[in-house]
């Protein structure tokens, strides 16, 4: 059973709000950290977030490992496929 409680924030002139210590401190939220902000009908949720590091690829190396790929090429496109199905 999720566990609620309920805490007035003021926002400021800047759009900014303050989240409580003992907030922050249940959920692990420390200075630096990312929340998301979800919006929900009528509502605000605030969560930890976990950030990833991006790297990014040269053009030689994605043609190397599209050289490197070993799948058929039906193998390939029903794959693809089924990614642009996904949401988000």
């Amino acid at each position: 059973m999720k566990s609620s409680s309920r805490t007035k924030l003021v926002v400021t002139q800047r759009g900014q709000i303050t989240l409580p210590a003992d907030v922050r401190r249940r959920l692990g939220i420390k200075e630096g950290d990312v929340v998301t902000l979800e919006e929900r009908t009528g509502a605000v949720v605030l969560r930890p977030a976990a950030v990833l590091e991006v790297e990014i690829f040269s053009d030689e190396d994605v043609a190397r490992w599209q050289d490197e790929d070993r799948l058929d090429n039906a193998t390939r496109a029903r794959i693809l496929k089924k990614l642009r199905k996904r949401p988000g």
